[in-house]
């Protein structure tokens, strides 16, 4: 299955994703279920057939092997043995490899089945704040859950962590540059825990006091109650807007033109930081306003991107 990117088929502020609807199939208690995911269509690249691996010793049992994509070399992770489930032996499966790209870094996912895709409103898409387990998979392995017919929850995974465990991307957190100071207020919008507070230490060592928000709607509030604090004075004292792309309830995206539409804010700059790492992600931040769009965490090339934005808003 090849997955065509269009630009088009999403447009900027529908608070719209959508996903590649892959199954799991499980056996619990001599009954065989149908587990039903999600991935973000901007992380795949292309679905194939299960192609020959080659082996490689020393690594968790749920790395299959890699393989060679035309000249890339890409790591193949079996989602099953990751999540902790027993496949049925009896189950005839065609299994097929998800390709996907985070922080420009491929890898492969093998999946049972993959259906269809779907097109859910980010509002429809609910943390994942369960404290029950689906099978041995814990909770952190899952970003968010949303229903679809037939009374069915499909579980958004958090494939990222994946490549973290691995050690395949570790963000560059330290700066090698002497940085200036700055001052005023900087919001952060991210829905993990461990990015916020990469972005806001870091953000803190540039001198920022640092407001902090778990999605969209949440950052919207906190810009009415700064306002409520600052009034007009807040343009000048929130100097910057930092905000991942993917979030339950509203996006990145759909939150930036929310702040663009509003002329108490609309002077904001706005920067996204993302692990998604294609050009139409990319194009859309810009068409929602953001001034940068970072890929793959790099303090240094962040420092830049804060500084030549302040500078240019200061100029303006």
């Amino acid at each position: 299955m090849s997955i065509a990117n269009n630009e088009n088929a999403l447009k900027v502020g529908t608070n719209e994703m959508e996903l590649v609807d892959f199954r799991i199939f499980k056996l619990e208690e001599g009954i065989v279920h149908e587990g039903v995911y999600g991935i973000n269509v901007a992380k795949v690249n292309e679905i194939i057939r299960l192609p020959k691996l080659t082996e490689l010793p020393g690594v968790p049992d749920y790395v299959e092997g890699i393989f060679d994509l035309r000249g890339v070399v890409i790591p193949i992770i079996n989602l099953s043995k990751w999540m902790g489930i027993e496949v049925p032996k009896n189950k005839k499966i065609k299994p097929r490899v998800i390709i996907a790209e985070f922080n420009n870094i491929l890898i492969g996912f093998v999946v049972h089945e993959a259906k269809r895709i779907r097109r859910i409103s980010w509002k429809d898409i609910e943390p994942a704040h369960f404290s029950s387990n689906y099978g041995n998979m814990d909770r952190n392995k899952i970003t968010g859950i949303t229903r679809i017919e037939n009374d069915q929850v499909l579980l958004v995974l958090d494939l990222e962590s994946i490549v973290q465990e691995l050690g395949f991307y570790q963000p560059e957190v330290s700066s090698d540059k002497k940085q200036k100071r700055f001052g005023g207020i900087a919001l952060v919008l991210d829905d993990s825990s461990i990015a916020r507070k990469i972005v806001r230490e870091t953000l803190e060592r540039m001198g920022f006091k640092v407001v902090e928000a778990i999605d969209g709607e949440a950052g919207l509030q906190k810009l009415e109650s700064l306002y409520e604090n600052y009034g007009d004075k807040l343009q000048e004292e929130l100097k910057i807007i930092v905000s991942d792309v993917e979030m339950p309830q509203m996006d990145g995206f759909h939150f930036a033109s929310k702040v663009k539409e509003d002329k108490r804010f609309a002077k904001i700059p706005i920067i996204f930081s993302s692990s998604i790492s294609d050009k139409f992600s990319t194009l859309r931040g810009k068409e929602a306003g953001g001034e940068a769009y970072l890929v793959k965490f790099d303090a240094n090339v962040f420092y830049e991107e804060i500084e030549r934005v302040l500078k240019k808003r200061s100029e303006a």
